[in-house]
Parts: C-alpha cells; structure tokens; sequence
C-alpha cells in the first residue's frame, strides 16, 4: 500500500459537536474499534477503514484495553496504525481508550481500583506507542471501589500527563451524577459518557440523558445499529457468513434475529427509503437528534460501511410523523 497522504478536504462535510460544556469537539460520527480490529483481523483492511475514516472528517478513535480479540490487540493493530499512517496528523486526532473489565489474571487486574487504572492505561500507552490519550474512560461503575478513589485515579492520569480529558462508560445516572460531582471537586470535569443507545434500547432516555445535560456531560453512544439488526444485512431472513451475527464470538446471535424482528426491520427500512436514507443512515441519524449527543460511534469491517455512515449527517431533520412511526414499530415489537 502506498505511503498515506491524507485528504486535504477532509473537514469539509464532518459537523463537529462541543462535548457537554467542555471545549472538546467531536466528529458527529465516530469510529469505534470494538470490532474488526483485533488480532484475529486483517491489517490491511483496517488500516483501508481508517484511512477513509479519516480522510472524511473522522478524527475520534475509540479504544478500550479488552478490544480484540485478543484483548488488547486492537491498541496494537491502532498503535501500529499510528505509526505506519496517522502519527503526522496526531495532534488532529481524538484517541480514546478505557479500562475496566478483566484484563489479567489476580486482584489487580479488574473493575475499578486505583492500581488497576493505573497500571491499565501505562498498558494501553505502551500498544499504542503513545505518551498519552486524549479521552481516558472508566468503562463500567465498581460496585466494591469507592467511587471517590475511581475518580481520583481519573483525575491522577490527567495530572499526569497521560490522558487529557477523562469520561465515563455504563454509568447509571445517580451514579453518574455523583461521579461528575467528584471529578467536579478535583478539578478534572468528566467530558463526556458513553452508553449503549438505539432504537431497540432506549434505556438513556429514562433519566440519564437529563443527568448528562444537568451536569454539563457531552454523550456518545455505541451499539447505534444494535449490534446490526438496524442495517440492511438481515433483511433477507437469512444470516450471510461474514455477518456479525455468523462469527463465533459476539454478541449478536442468530436467535436474537426472530422473524418477527426481521419483519419490524423491514418496515423500518422502508420508512428509511422514503426518507432517501439506508436503514443504517437513519438509525445513526435517529440517535443523533439529541441535542445532548455529542458523537455516535459506528464500527465497520470495510471502508463502504464508513462511507455509508458519514452520509447520515447529511440527513433532514425527522417530522413528528417519521418518529412516531418509528415509536410505534418498536413499541410493537417490544409488546411481542
């Protein structure tokens, strides 16, 4: 592959939102390496996935140290990626990574404790070949750590050097509250939070979106296209061998694709091409029309997908016609 040269109008189609009351931007969409970047992947393909990423206005890149598989290998493919691509264009660049699922074995290793962060994001620094990250999250709350040496850990990295803004992953919004509160104290603000958010799980809306908007935290939401479900790729009924529901590991299983599912997606695609939208390109522009969403992250297995996605910000705005139908379809689906 030849020598990278990035796009000289890369910033001329990407809106860029203010996280929460932060002076942090973000691309309206991101991309997120949960998937397609691990060890078991092709290099080649990922690094064609994040080239066109970039060269359209994508400038966030969203890691965690348990990203693969194997855990920690997508940090590797990306911390590869950086050197042999992106490093001239670093400080144009979000990196973002987390930690707070098992990474090794023993009482160190897990969960939320200073010593694990710590050591975590030393780890992640050291696969990405970075001095440090841009965005580092705790990626799950610690019902055994006191919450207050959490957020100390968070605001020690920043003091630091290591990370430059901190964030928080799965959060529930009393929680989330309590945390902001004591970042708040310690002079390191937490900038933004990221939860699961689409039209089959709305679980955000029941009091953690007005708790990110009271406190001044900027949103980014992850599994936009239910794991796929909410794209063109299930449509037919049947599962195609390089879908995500076909691999051995995930999280999407053929089960979870019932037929009546499959029929409720339909018509949503269907809703989508009135509108001049893929079915994906809707469910990304679905999530988005939140004023609280800062960014949402998408993943892709191949540079059309990215291609695709960027198109939604294009999108008109939804009449109320558009979102109660939407309502009204997975509401029947969830009455099934």
């Amino acid at each position: 592959m030849e020598p990278y040269l990035a796009r000289t109008q890369r910033y001329t189609e990407m809106p860029y939102r203010r996280s929460g009351r932060s002076g942090l931007k973000l691309p309206a969409i991101s991309l997120g390496l949960w998937h397609n970047f691990g060890g078991i992947d092709r290099f080649e393909i990922a690094r064609e996935v994040v080239r066109t990423a970039f060269d359209r206005g994508i400038t966030h890149f969203d890691l965690a140290n348990n990203y693969g598989p194997p855990a920690g290998s997508a940090e590797e493919t990306f911390g590869a990626l950086i050197k042999a691509d992106l490093r001239p264009y670093r400080d144009e660049l979000i990196i973002s990574t987390k930690a707070g699922y098992t990474m090794w074995p023993g009482p160190y290793g897990d969960w939320g404790s200073r010593k694990y962060l710590v050591a975590s994001l030393d780890q992640s620094l050291h696969r990405l070949g970075l001095d440090y990250v841009d965005i580092f999250y705790h990626h799950r709350p610690d019902p055994e750590t006191p919450l207050e040496e959490t957020m100390a850990a968070l605001a020690h990295v920043v003091a630091a050097g290591k990370a430059l803004y901190v964030g928080l992953s799965n959060y529930p919004a009393d929680t989330l509250r309590r945390a902001a509160g004591i970042l708040r104290e310690l002079g390191t603000p937490c900038v933004i939070h990221q939860p699961r958010y689409n039209m089959l799980d709305r679980r955000i809306e029941h009091g953690l979106l007005q708790a990110l908007q009271d406190e001044g935290v900027g949103c980014i939401a992850f599994s936009p296209l239910a794991q796929g479900i909410l794209t063109d790729r299930y449509l037919g009924g049947d599962i195609p061998a390089d879908s995500r529901a076909a691999r051995p590991a995930g999280f999407l299983r053929p089960e979870h694709l019932t037929p009546e599912k499959i029929d409720m997606v339909r018509q949503l695609n269907a809703l989508a091409i009135e509108r001049g939208q893929t079915l994906a390109q809707m469910a990304l522009s679905w999530v988005l029309r939140h004023p609280e969403m800062s960014s949402v992250l998408i993943g892709a297995s191949r540079p059309a997908q990215v291609l695709d996605a960027v198109s939604a910000v294009k999108a008109e705005s939804f009449t109320a016609l558009e979102l109660q139908a939407i309502d009204q379809l997975v509401a029947g689906m969830d009455a099934a």
